[in-house]
């Protein structure tokens, strides 16, 4: 994209009254972002939805001159300016109308290709949490997902450090500009995460932390994933917006099951008795339903390096099964091993990192 191009780009997002929807529109009317100020007031106007009050600003030259203000900005720092039509724009994100048409990036972010999921949470997590986020990441850390946060207290960066405790690529979306970091006491994990993943807002270099950029931003943390996954929430709070924004954008949401009387599983206890979410207890069940394999290669080694590899009694019933049985589905697994679902599909990934056991399309397994 040229500077021209981006300028202009910056110019739109700049302007009140255009939002990210509007801003889509014009750009799809008159072809790109700086056709949208060389076209004539009346044409604009033809457009559907588009009023005199939204294109009040559109000539007004002092959102021309802070767009560029931040362009030379953003080019003296190390951030990557995507424009939502450039292919290292998120590919998901693509698909939500209201996703920002200008994203700003910091660090080593490589999404081509990628498994992504977001994870998000209560400030106040408990051990509970804490300890769910640790073993959730490690259960899936062999599949090498992107791992998305919001790198606040709690269950943001709890996750997130367990990303980088096991090598992931893990992104963190901010709700202010890259000048900063906050919560300011995170700081110390900003080059660790930018050597493997980074920093991602909508935000320009003169925005504050406040109250609705939150709120904002999580349209971008639930846009960009094809899961989003809520460990610990009150009754009410951000991660369930950003849960019911997943949903909106068809994404699968799955949620962390708590003991009726804790306050911070309240909100995934709800998510899950009104089937706004999957239940989730474990690594296994997102795999399962979201359909992930692990690739031919990293079976193959993992058969090589594990020829005489050892079976629990579960393994071992489980393996036989198949064998005999060829291709099956987990539930008949279950049904016919005479085992719990949640059982049989946390024993089935384990047996597919041992390498004993592969899935298949169509979410069936068979023994190697």
């Amino acid at each position: 994209m040229t500077e021209p191009e981006i300028i202009a780009a910056l110019r739109l997002q700049n302007i009140p009254n255009i939002g990210n929807v509007t801003a889509k529109k014009l750009i799809a009317h008159c072809g790109s972002p700086t056709a949208v100020f060389e076209d004539k007031m009346h044409h604009l106007l033809k457009i559907d939805g588009i009023g005199k009050v939204t294109l009040k600003g559109l000539q007004d030259t002092i959102y021309l001159e802070e767009a560029q203000e931040e362009f030379e900005f953003l080019s003296k720092q190390n951030i990557t300016i995507s424009y939502f039509m450039d292919e290292d724009y998120p590919a998901r994100l693509k698909h939500c109308l209201d996703g920002p048409i200008i994203l700003f990036q910091r660090g080593n972010i490589d999404l081509k290709g990628q498994k992504l999921i977001s994870v998000v949470g209560t400030r106040n997590v408990t051990n509970y949490g804490v300890s769910f986020c640790h073993r959730f990441i490690e259960e899936l850390a062999p599949l090498n997902p992107v791992i998305v946060s919001g790198f606040a207290y709690g269950v943001d960066i709890a996750v997130q450090k367990a990303a980088m405790d096991h090598g992931l690529q893990t992104i963190a979306c901010m709700a202010h500009g890259l000048d900063q970091i906050y919560p300011k006491v995170h700081a110390k994990y900003q080059t660790k995460i930018e050597r493997n993943g980074g920093f991602m807002t909508e935000f320009w270099s003169t925005s504050q932390p406040n109250r609705e950029n939150f709120l904002k931003r999580n349209r971008i943390i639930a846009g960009i994933s094809e899961a989003t996954i809520v460990i610990e929430s009150a009754e009410k709070g951000g991660s369930l917006v950003t849960a019911d924004l997943a949903h909106g954008y068809h994404r699968e949401v799955f949620a962390v099951p708590g003991r009726a009387t804790d306050k911070w599983s309240k909100g995934c206890n709800d998510l899950i008795k009104y089937q706004k979410a999957h239940i989730l207890t474990s690594a296994a069940e997102l795999v399962y339903l979201l359909g992930w394999e692990i690739e031919a290669e990293k079976q193959e080694k993992a058969v090589q390096k594990q020829l005489f590899v050892e079976l629990d009694e579960t393994e071992q019933s489980i393996y036989k099964y198949l064998q005999i049985n060829g291709k099956q589905l987990l539930d008949t697994v279950a049904l016919e091993c005479n085992l719990p679902i949640f059982k049989v599909s946390s024993t089935l990934l384990n047996m597919e990192m041992k390498g004993v056991i592969r899935p298949l399309p169509g979410k069936l397994f068979e023994a190697v």
